[in-house]
C-alpha cells in the first residue's frame, strides 16, 4: 500500500491515533523532499488536515459532507506533487515532534486517547443536558382544563382542533365527570337534537368528541393548583402536571339545607340527584318531596312521578322561579303537589324500621309547624361555583363566581374560566359550551402571543389512533340489520345458557344468585341505574379493578330498575352502591364513587380475611388428620395387645 493510499484510508475514517512504523519510515523517506519544498502555504493546509484528522478521530466519522470536501482538499495536495502523510506529519513535527518522540508509542496512544475521551465526554455530557431540558419542556403541557361537562369538553374539542394538545381533569369524588348533566334526563333544549337527548348521552358524546382531537382525558380530582409560578402547577390525586395556560370549568356543587338528621339520612332517603337515586327501592310507590322553586327542582319532580305515589314540591317562597314551560308541565300533573312558604327543619325516622318516613315543616308567613309523611326528599336548591382548589389566587364576586374580562380571563394573566364557574345569569349547557370555546380560543391567542406552544411529540399518533376507533365505531354501526338480529339473538342464547364460573364478570340476577352460592372467590355486586351518571363514570374504574384481581374475584352488575326485588332484598337505597361479599358473608359496603385505593383496600382486606380463614381450615383438618392416625395406632397397638 503506497503511502498516498494509507493517508485517504486513515484520514476517511480510520483511528488516526497508532502511528505506525511503516508511517515513521515513510517520514524519514519524505522528510528531504518538504524541507526542500517548505512554503508558509503548505504548512497552514498541512495543519489544517491535521485537524480535520484528529477531528475524525474523536468524533467519529465525518458526515458526507465533510467526506466529500476532504477528498477534494487530498486530491488538490496530490495534485501539487506533495504527500497527504508528508504534510500531516511535518505539521505535526514543527511544534510537537520532539516531545511526542521522547514518549513510547503506546504512551503516545493512550494520552491521545484520553484527550479525545475528554472532549468526546464533554460533547455527551452537553447533549445530555440539552436531551433533559428538552424533556423538561416537553412535560409542559399547551393547556390543562380543569372540569368537564359542556364547558370543560368544548374547550377540549376547541383546544385539540388547534393542535394544542388539551389535558382535561375530568374530575372523580369532588365532581362528577361530565357535569350536572349526568344527573338530567332529557336535554331538549340543546341545538342539533330535535327529539331531545339525555344529559350522560350527550357527556358522552363531547368528551368523545374532544378526545377525537387529541384532548386527554384525567379521571381524576384536581387537588391545588399553583398560579404563583410559571408554568403553572395543577396537582391531580395522582398526577401533577405544569402548563402554560389553565382553563378553569368547575362548575358548582349542588347546595345543601344542613338539617339535624342531613348526615343520618344522606343517601338512605335524603339525596341532591334523582335522576341517580329515584329509581331506588325505598322510594318505590312511595310519597317523597321535593326542595326548591326553580328549573332543576322542578325537572325532578317531574322525573320522580314514574316512581313515587306523589311527589310534594317544598318552595320557601310564595312563586316559582322556574321557566313557564317547566311550570306549565308541573301544573298540568295530579300527583304534584306544591307547597308556598314552606321551610324544611328536619327529618324523622320511623321507630320500628329506622328510616326516614316524614319531615318536619314550618310555614314562614304563620310560622306553625307540621308534619308531612314522606320516604324521601330531594334538593333541587341551586348550586356553589367551586372555586376551593384555586385557594384564592384569583378575583371572585360575594358569591364565589369567578371575575372574567370580555376575553374570559381571569384577573391572573394565562389563566381563563369557563361555564357556571362564572355564570351567574343564564346556567345554560349551551351557554356552558359557548363559553369553553371563547377560553380555548383566548387560550390559543395567549400562547401564540407569548410563544409558549409545544408540540407534543404523541400528538400524532394519538390522533391517528383516533381517527381509527372513530372508522371502527361507524363500521360497526353500518353493519346489516340481519348481523344485529343474529348478534342480539346470540346474546339471548347465551343468558339461558348456565353461568361460567371461570369468567370473571357477569350481569343480571341469575348470574348473582349463582355466584353468591358457589363463589370461592370474593364477590362484588355494583348496583346501578339508567339514568346515573356517577354509575357510568364509576363502571371502567371499578372494572379495570376487578381485572387486577381477575383469579380472585366475582364481578357482577345489577340494575335495579330491571332487578327491582334483588335491589329491595339488598337494601339499596341509591345508585351506585358496591357490594362486596365473601363465602356468603357481607364483607362492606361502598355507597357513592370512592376512589380506586378505596376498593383496592376492601379486597385486599377480604381476601386477607379469606386466606386467614382458609388457613384456620386447613390447620383443623390437619389436626383431625393427626388425630385420626394417632386413633388408628392406638387401635392396632390394642389389637397386638
Amino acid at each position: 500500500m503506497g503511502p498516498c493510499t494509507r493517508a485517504r484510508v486513515c484520514a476517511g475514517g480510520g483511528s488516526g491515533l497508532d502511528v505506525t512504523i511503516k508511517t515513521r519510515e515513510i517520514v524519514s523517506n519524505v522528510e528531504g523532499h518538504v524541507r526542500q519544498r517548505t512554503q508558509p502555504v503548505w504548512l497552514l493546509v498541512g495543519v489544517a488536515s491535521l485537524i480535520l484528522l484528529v477531528a475524525s478521530s474523536c468524533l467519529g466519522p465525518v458526515t458526507p459532507r465533510l467526506r466529500s470536501s476532504r477528498a477534494t482538499h487530498a486530491t488538490n495536495i496530490k495534485s501539487s506533487g506533495t504527500s497527504t502523510v508528508a504534510l500531516f506529519i511535518r505539521a505535526s513535527s514543527s511544534g510537537t515532534r520532539t516531545h511526542a518522540r521522547s514518549m513510547p508509542r503506546q504512551q503516545r496512544t493512550t494520552k491521545t486517547t484520553q484527550r479525545c475521551a475528554v472532549n468526546s465526554g464533554k460533547s455527551r455530557t452537553a447533549a445530555a443536558a440539552a436531551a433533559a431540558e428538552d424533556s423538561q419542556q416537553q412535560h409542559v403541557e399547551n393547556v390543562v382544563v380543569i372540569g368537564s361537562g359542556p364547558a370543560g369538553y368544548t374547550a377540549g374539542i376547541y383546544a385539540g382542533r388547534a393542535s394544542l394538545s388539551p389535558v382535561i381533569f375530568e374530575g372523580f369524588q369532588k365532581g362528577v365527570p361530565g357535569g350536572q348533566l349526568m344527573s338530567t334526563t332529557d336535554v331538549e333544549n340543546f341545538p342539533g337534537f330535535p327529539m331531545g337527548i339525555s344529559g350522560p348521552e350527550l357527556m358522552e358524546r363531547m368528551k368523545a368528541q374532544a378526545e377525537r382531537w387529541g384532548a386527554r382525558t384525567v379521571l381524576e380530582d384536581v387537588e391545588s393548583v399553583d398560579l404563583s409560578v410559571r408554568p403553572f402547577v395543577i396537582k391531580g390525586t395522582e398526577t401533577t402536571l405544569k402548563a402554560h395556560s389553565i382553563i378553569l370549568a368547575t362548575g358548582a356543587t349542588a347546595k345543601r339545607l344542613n338539617i339535624p338528621s342531613e348526615e343520618q339520612f344522606w343517601s338512605r332517603g335524603i339525596s341532591a340527584c334523582a335522576i341517580c337515586d329515584g329509581a331506588s327501592p325505598i322510594f318505590k310507590n312511595k310519597p317523597v318531596a321535593v326542595v326548591g322553586g326553580g328549573d332543576t327542582a322542578l325537572e325532578e319532580a317531574l322525573y320522580l312521578t314514574k316512581y313515587a305515589s306523589h311527589v310534594h314540591l317544598l318552595i320557601r317562597t310564595d312563586t316559582v322561579k322556574a321557566s313557564k314551560t317547566m311550570q306549565d308541565r308541573v301544573l298540568e300533573m295530579d300527583d304534584i303537589t306544591l307547597h308556598f312558604n314552606t321551610q324544611v327543619l328536619d327529618a324523622l325516622a320511623s321507630k320500628k324500621t329506622g328510616q326516614m318516613e316524614k319531615l318536619r315543616l314550618k310555614n314562614t308567613v304563620t310560622l306553625k309547624e307540621l308534619e308531612l309523611d314522606v320516604s324521601g326528599m330531594f334538593y333541587g336548591i341551586g348550586h356553589t361555583p367551586n372555586t376551593a382548589i384555586l385557594g384564592g389566587q384569583v378575583e371572585v364576586d360575594n358569591s364565589g363566581y369567578v371575575n372574567i374580562d370580555k376575553l374570559q380571563q381571569t384577573n391572573v394573566e394565562g389563566v381563563f374560566a369557563a361555564g357556571d364557574l362564572h355564570d351567574t345569569e343564564w346556567r345554560q349547557a349551551i351557554t356552558a359550551a359557548g363559553s369553553g370555546c371563547a377560553a380555548a380560543i383566548a387560550a390559543e391567542r395567549y400562547l401564540v402571543s407569548k410563544q409558549l406552544i409545544e408540540v407534543s411529540p404523541f400528538e400524532a399518533q394519538e390522533q391517528q389512533q383516533a381517527v381509527q376507533a372513530t372508522k371502527e365505531a361507524q363500521l360497526t354501526a353500518t353493519q346489516p340489520a340481519e348481523t344485529a338480529a343474529e348478534t342480539a339473538k346470540a346474546a339471548s342464547t347465551d343468558k339461558e345458557k348456565s353461568i361460567d364460573l371461570s369468567k370473571t364478570k357477569h350481569k343480571g340476577q341469575y348470574a348473582l344468585r349463582k355466584l353468591y352460592h358457589e363463589s370461592d372467590r370474593v364477590l362484588a355486586v355494583l348496583y346501578t341505574s339508567p339514568t346515573c351518571g356517577p354509575c357510568r363514570a364509576l363502571k371502567p374504574m371499578l372494572g379495570r379493578l376487578v381485572d387486577e384481581y381477575e383469579k380472585e374475584m366475582h364481578f357482577v352488575e345489577i340494575d335495579i330498575v330491571k332487578d327491582q326485588e334483588i335491589a329491595e332484598a339488598a337494601g339499596v337505597t341509591g345508585t351506585p352502591t358496591v357490594q362486596f361479599f365473601k363465602d356468603k358473608a357481607l364483607v362492606e359496603v361502598a355507597n357513592g364513587v370512592k376512589m380506586k385505593s378505596d376498593y383496592r383496600e376492601i379486597v385486599e382486606k377480604a381476601l386477607a380475611s379469606k386466606s386467614s380463614a382458609g388457613s384456620k381450615e386447613e390447620k383443623a383438618t390437619k389436626q383431625t388428620a393427626t388425630a385420626s392416625v394417632s386413633a388408628s395406632k392406638q387401635t392396632q397397638s390394642n389389637n397386638k395387645s
